[in-house]
């Protein structure tokens, strides 16, 4: 009535082997699509309109800066976050270091080293990040003055006034002169020699010397900048 079972297991297994290949397909298909997804959303693109209102209204932008809001790029990258998992960052950077910064971010992304936070709302939104802890490029203000000095500011634009200098990681990588730091929740990393995630390693200073800019945490003397690359070292 059912027919042979060697002729009945051979049709199932059939069945299951084509229900198997359909199912590998779709995931397949799926897991493309998503790469596809994911990559195009990084790279280098133009501000939108709501993106300067927001640079604006941060107060990051405004007339007399050493740029135009035109000379500005979104540079949106993947990056490795402290809790393993992949994340989109978006930072904006002076359009002519957009593509080899883009090249610079996907050497830390290989290199598994971790970002704390790299999101555009953390520097321009509503409510920004008030840890201090954000991966961040262009604001429009002066050069801060080292720890040693009793002054919290230059009289001279950073090079994030210009959008060629890039802060990775501030709380594992503070601003020290003197032996002091502004930021209480940085003093633990004060001592270099014991190494913890975030910390700068020479990998990436590598990675950001590959395309000639240069590390605040070499400069000479007591004060150090571990957080702050740039196009010129400054």
């Amino acid at each position: 009535m059912w027919g042979h079972p060697w002729h009945h297991g051979r049709r199932m297994k059939s069945v299951a082997t084509v229900v198997l290949s359909a199912v590998l397909s779709v995931t397949a298909a799926t897991s493309h699509a998503a790469t596809r997804h994911a990559s195009a959303q990084t790279g280098v693109a133009r501000l939108t309109h709501t993106q300067q209102h927001a640079i604006r209204a941060a107060g990051e932008w405004h007339r007399g800066c050493p740029v135009w809001m035109s000379q500005l790029r979104l540079l949106s990258y993947r990056y490795y976050g402290f809790d393993r998992k992949t994340h989109l960052g978006q930072i904006v950077v002076n359009m002519e270091v957009a593509h080899p910064l883009a090249k610079v971010f996907g050497k830390l992304y290989r290199l598994r080293f971790p970002i704390r936070d790299g999101a555009f709302a953390s520097t321009y939104g509503p409510h920004p990040d008030q840890s201090g802890d954000v991966t961040a490029s262009f604001e429009c203000r002066n050069a801060a003055a080292s720890p040693c000095s009793g002054s919290s500011t230059t009289h001279h634009w950073s090079m994030h006034a210009y959008g060629e200098a890039i802060d990775l990681d501030p709380r594992e990588n503070p601003y020290v002169g003197c032996g002091m730091t502004r930021d209480p929740t940085a003093l633990s990393y004060l001592k270099r020699s014991h190494h913890r995630p975030g910390m700068v390693t020479p990998a990436v200073r590598r990675a950001f010397a590959s395309i000639g800019w240069g590390w605040g945490g070499s400069w000479v003397g007591s004060t150090k900048d571990y957080m702050h690359f740039s196009i010129n070292g400054h």
